[in-house]
């Protein structure tokens, strides 16, 4: 240092520079990590908001779509119901009543106490499905009702077939033979897994008994096949108009007009057309399942062996060929090559009925035959 000319020496020893020089870099130091743990608070401080910011966007959107499903839950509780309301009005305006309470002997399910249950378990768990709940409730209701209606009405046929003669399990045993079927699959379910609900079972199977047997009786004689007012020889024992004596009179003998039209009884395939000993020009109807209509004594066919006929087709004209005493129509049923009385099958008819009573005016001479 100098100072008024003279020049002073000051000697620093090394270990104060070194504490000086540590001093001075312990002040650094410090204010460089005070700096960077203001910056990492700020950091950390900005991350813990941002992270608030996304879970209360996550929440405020999560209320959002609760509120969202449970408004689409009551929209779509009222739609299925009124689509439920619907479908009950159309089927009760077409097929009538559905029976509700099952009959002795009856092995359908019935749901109605523990749908209730199931409606008020979910009304206390989750409040907003309860409508869901009670429309799946009428559901399962109509289901069993409709299963219901189909037994009752396939049992009503089957009984009807049987007074006839014939045999309904042979008859449905013979529409569902294996053979001659085929075709795509394509399941029925009732549940994502492809599961189909029991009830859903037995109403298909109830279905297709019902329909199978409905479309035995369609087929079965039941249109007058000729328009005349009454019945000249009946079925069963009789004076033959020949020989005089007692014999068996296989079918029913319609008189009329000669030219007068023949009708088909059913629905059926002709299996045969012409000459036939004893009948003359005759027609023959094959109607499935060993039942066959039979008509007599023609003066001309209008019709031919294979073609398809619909009950009241014109299938002939009434004559008296064969081993006939005048123009009339002999008309008989068979059940596997067995002749019955045709009057059940067509009594069934109204309209049949009255065409086929006797009428106290005299009869004809000639409207007897084989």
């Amino acid at each position: 240092m100098r100072s008024e000319g003279r020049v002073r020496f000051i000697r620093v020893s090394s270990r104060a520079q070194m504490i000086a020089a540590g001093a001075a870099f312990a002040v650094v130091a410090g204010w460089v990590l005070t700096l960077a743990g203001i910056a990492i608070a700020h950091l950390l401080a900005a991350r813990e908001g941002a992270a608030l910011l996304n879970r209360e966007a996550k929440v405020v959107s999560a209320e959002a779509r609760v509120a969202s499903y449970r408004r689409s839950i009551g929209g779509v509780a009222d739609d299925l119901r009124r689509r439920q309301d619907f479908i009950d009005k159309v089927v009760q305006a077409h097929l009538g009543d559905l029976p509700r309470d099952p009959r002795a002997g009856e092995t359908v399910s019935n749901s109605a106490g523990a749908a209730a249950a199931t409606v008020r378990k979910v009304s206390l768990a989750v409040p907003e499905a309860a409508p869901l709940a009670r429309i799946e409730a009428r559901q399962l209701a109509f289901i069993e009702s409709l299963t219901r209606y189909a037994d009752r009405r396939a049992l009503a046929d089957a009984a009807h077939l049987r007074r006839l003669g014939l045999n309904p399990e042979a008859m449905l045993a013979a529409e569902n033979r294996p053979d001659a079927q085929g075709g795509p699959l394509e399941a029925l379910t009732t549940a994502a897994d492809g599961s189909l609900d029991p009830r859903f079972a037995r109403l298909g199977a109830s279905l297709a008994r019902m329909d199978a047997l409905s479309h035995n009786v369609a087929r079965l004689p039941q249109v007058s096949p000729a328009t005349v007012g009454y019945v000249s020889s009946s079925y069963g024992y009789r004076i033959d108009p020949f020989t005089h004596a007692g014999a068996f009179h296989p079918g029913l003998d319609f008189p009329g007009p000669q030219g007068a039209p023949i009708y088909a009884a059913a629905r059926g395939v002709v299996s045969f057309a012409g000459p036939r000993s004893g009948y003359g020009n005759c027609v023959e109807i094959d109607h499935g399942n060993g039942l066959l209509t039979r008509y007599g004594h023609m003066s001309a066919l209008r019709t031919h062996a294979g073609a398809v006929v619909v009950p009241g087709e014109l299938i002939g004209l009434i004559g008296s060929t064969g081993r006939s005493t005048g123009p009339h129509l002999h008309f008989e049923v068979r059940i596997n090559d067995r002749p019955v009385d045709p009057r059940p099958f067509l009594e069934g008819t109204p309209h049949v009925s009255q065409s086929l009573a006797r009428r106290p005016e005299p009869r004809p001479p000639h409207a007897t035959g084989a």
